[in-house]
């Protein structure tokens, strides 16, 4: 059962942020870093990667967040506590860690020893400085019969387009888990009704990126949304630059300028994130793929679609839009991600027997053909402009028949639902797995008209709406998965409230959704 039911979040935050004042004290006494003047926890604490035995806590010292972080250049000591009460009456792990100036003072604490599937709660110290109070979990023991389990999935955050209050209301429900799908931040301004400004350009230094992400990461909604549960991440193209692939970038056209400018974004991605140390960078590398396992009713797989795959066909190295098909589309050497990734993942799925299998990727996964606009056009920047490399990915589900294959996606800044079927050419075709793609946090949508002429030209889409701006939630037994569509009634409000939009039900043994 699920740990924070009898907890509103107004509750949990007056007493996480408050409760410094009434939790039993750290023990041990430290001077405060040379330098080191004002509040180091303004970006607040997170944490995640959740295993049954433990997980990743992270914060970042940074007094002056917009003025380049406002710490020494010097390692600061970082105290850490874990316990299974809100109290710190009983404290269940401890730790020191050296936040150092190479990773903006950041904190990856990597807490093992835990119990499988409880709660905890943490806490940071530097000098007399204590953090807020943050609640996480560990994932149930892998061959553990899980009841239930309930996640949220997130993406596309464009701060300037509107107020984060889709994640105060996410932080007030009863989740186990918070999956987020990329666009963490925009490097870029665009959009109408702005209702926030970056104020500054487009980062592409390192010092740049991480005033961007403490930029996002000021933000109290945002805060309480990692402050209440354990975050699985994966980036998109925003955290670096528009519908990048690989090395190439429409915006910045030499590779080897480009590569310099994606360590840094790969760099600052790292430092705000609650990642382990097997994800930090090397130059422009990371491995951020990874498989997670929640007792026997869950295994996510976290996918990353960006960093490895093919340059957009059809485009002529212009920014890859939606245009006509042509011959380079379906060369068969065309990847999204990676052999190497693709080989991980055949792996993953068929080893997977987890009552449910989710396979956690960025961006709608279905075709969606708009012969409407005149002939096949397909957007060159998704799964569409790599059909070969979605079929290999489907055909590794068909074959291992892992159980209830699943497929989450955001980035279309809409919802949908659809069938994914193994060959699209063929919409009669059984399917193979359902897909559920969330809409943005608060970035604009696409057209009404386009998305009503996609669904008629598109049978295997079910549903599509773009609308409303938002997040989704998944709610798992070993009976059925279902989704709710949770949208805000004005992103432009700081004070928006989330309602159910809509609801979808996929039964245990059976591919396709229903709507309830």
């Amino acid at each position: 059962m699920s740990w924070n039911r009898k907890l509103p979040r107004r509750g949990f935050l007056a007493g996480s942020l408050g409760s410094a004042l009434i939790a039993a004290p750290f023990t041990i006494s430290r001077a405060a870093p040379t330098g080191v003047s004002g509040n180091p926890f303004t970006l607040g604490i997170a944490s995640g990667a959740p295993r049954e035995d433990g997980v990743v806590l992270w914060t970042r010292l940074a007094p002056r967040p917009l003025e380049g972080g406002g710490m020494p250049d010097a390692p600061v000591a970082v105290d850490w506590q874990v316990a299974e009460d809100e109290a710190f009456a009983r404290i269940v792990a401890r730790g020191t860690e050296q936040a150092l100036p190479a990773l903006a003072h950041s904190v990856h604490a990597e807490v093992r020893g835990l119990r499988p599937g409880r709660p905890y709660w943490y806490r940071f110290r530097a000098g007399a400085a204590q953090s807020p109070i943050g609640r996480t979990r560990t994932a149930p023991a892998a061959a553990g019969a899980v009841p239930r389990f309930r996640f949220a999935f997130a993406s596309c955050q464009q701060y300037e387009q509107g107020y984060f209050a889709a994640y105060r209301d996410m932080a007030a429900r009863d989740l186990d888990l918070v999956i987020h799908l990329g666009d963490y931040i925009y490097e870029k301004s665009w959009g109408s009704r702005l209702v926030r400004r970056h104020e500054v350009g487009i980062p592409t230094t390192l010092p740049e990126f991480r005033d961007r992400y403490a930029l996002y990461k000021l933000d109290d909604d945002l805060q309480a949304a990692h402050a209440a549960a354990p975050w699985l991440s994966i980036w998109d193209d925003h955290e670096v630059a528009d519908d990048y692939a690989d090395d190439r970038s429409y915006t910045t056209r030499d590779p080897a300028r480009f590569l310099k400018m994606r360590a840094a974004a790969y760099q600052a991605y790292y430092e705000h994130m609650p990642l382990p140390a097997s994800a930090r960078p090397r130059g422009p590398s990371a491995t951020i793929y990874e498989r997670y396992r929640f007792g026997d009713l869950l295994d996510v797989m976290l996918l990353d679609d960006r960093q490895y795959r093919s340059a957009p066909a059809c485009v002529n190295g212009a920014r890859p839009g939606t245009v006509p098909d042509c011959p380079e589309r379906t060369l068969e050497e065309r990847t999204m991600l990676g052999r190497v990734q693709e080989a991980w993942l055949d792996t993953e799925i068929r080893n997977s027997k987890a009552r449910w299998t989710v396979v956690a990727q960025q961006t709608l996964m279905a075709e969606l053909d708009r012969p409407a606009e005149g002939a096949h056009r397909y957007w060159m920047d998704g799964w569409d402009g790599y059909p070969n490399a979605r079929r290999r990915l489907l055909d590794s589900i068909a074959t291992h028949r892992p159980r209830n294959p699943v497929v989450i996606g955001g980035d279309r800044h809409a919802f949908f639902v659809a069938d994914l079927a193994r060959d699209p050419a063929r919409p009669t075709a059984p399917p193979v797995a359902t897909e559920f793609v969330g809409t943005s946090i608060t970035s604009e949508g696409p057209g009404a008209k386009g998305l009503r002429d996609a669904l008629a030209a598109n049978p295997h889409v079910k549903y599509a709406r773009g609308d409303r701006r938002g997040y989704a939630t998944v709610d798992l037994t070993p009976a059925r998965c279902t989704v709710g569509f949770e949208a805000i009634d004005d992103e432009k409000r700081k004070d928006g409230t989330v309602s159910r939009l809509a609801t979808f039900i996929v039964e245990d043994g059976a591919v396709g959704a229903r709507q309830s």
